[in-house]
């Protein structure tokens, strides 16, 4: 297929390598040569503007940092949407704000565009490796075609409803790891404290019901104190407002959430942006004084 691409970040520069490996011809567009570059080596199309993009492609996908930076790349005066072929689709797989998905989805349908939101979870390992977990909102129809094309990104793709039920439930995959993340960062922290090799407690957990790949994997980093991004506060911090915001629109009380999401604004207020989320160690660390 032809294949618009915009966003060659952490995520989407390894996206956009796997739909070339997969035979997909693929058109981008960045404010930064240095960060497409890769890209344009690897057999992409470079173009102007993402209007350009969208003109040439039959689906184009956006993965991009904030709602803001979606609606600019697609409603913007040069946005996809002003090249987008009507019967095109464009697959945002962005972290947004439900409410916003909605909004831009209505914008293209008037133009006869189709929109999936379609955001991922499993971090810069899974994207590099085609391993993520994709969830659509949108019509079930256009989910149906385009998922083939989503299968050189993700093992695990799921249509979970209409317009915005993607960033619905990615907000849920985020309270789920975020609360995970945290009973991580705790555990360690006590066993700590009480004297206990927090290594070899790791070591027990994972053997029981307490196992998960956050403490597979985040509770290495905290017991190493490697917080080197794979995953930045920033972006972390960035999806708790979404999830807090949401909440507070549909009145859901979200008691441990909202404890969480302190611990991020505690770390962006300390100048850890740039540190992978399971820093969130380093915060509690903090309030216990240790």
């Amino acid at each position: 297929m032809k294949i618009g691409f915009i966003g060659s970040g952490i995520m989407g520069r390894p996206m956009s390598l796997n739909l070339i490996k997969a035979g997909h011809e693929l058109y981008t567009w960045g404010r930064r040569f240095d960060a497409v570059e890769p890209l344009l080596v690897a057999g992409a199309v470079g173009k102007g503007t993402p209007a350009e993009v969208a003109a040439e492609a039959e689906v184009t996908i956006t993965m991009v940092g904030t709602t803001a930076d979606v609606e600019q790349v697609v409603l913007g005066e040069r946005g996809l949407m002003h090249g987008a072929r009507p019967g095109s689709v464009i697959v945002d797989m962005s972290t947004i704000a439900p409410s916003a998905a909605r909004r831009i989805a209505g914008e293209l349908a008037s133009r006869g565009i189709h929109m999936l939101d379609a955001p991922v979870s499993g971090g810069q390992t899974g994207a590099a490796q085609g391993t993520l977990s994709i969830m659509a909102g949108g019509d079930a129809e256009v989910f149906a075609r385009v998922k083939p094309l989503l299968e050189a990104l993700g093992r695990s793709i799921v249509h979970v409803g209409g317009h915005g039920a993607g960033q619905v439930v990615k907000a849920c995959n985020q309270i789920v790891v975020s609360l995970t993340m945290e009973g991580v960062a705790e555990a360690i922290l006590l066993a700590r404290n009480n004297g206990v090799d927090p290594a070899k407690m790791r070591e027990a957990l994972m053997g029981g019901y307490a196992n998960s790949r956050i403490l597979e994997v985040h509770g290495q980093r905290m017991l190493e104190g490697n917080y080197k991004a794979g995953f930045k506060v920033k972006l972390h911090h960035k999806d708790m407002g979404i999830v807090m915001d949401n909440a507070r629109e549909n009145r859901t009380t979200l008691p441990g959430t909202e404890l969480v999401a302190r611990q991020f604004a505690a770390l962006m207020e300390a100048g850890e942006t740039e540190l992978d989320s399971s820093a969130i160690m380093l915060a509690l660390e903090r309030l216990s004084g240790s």
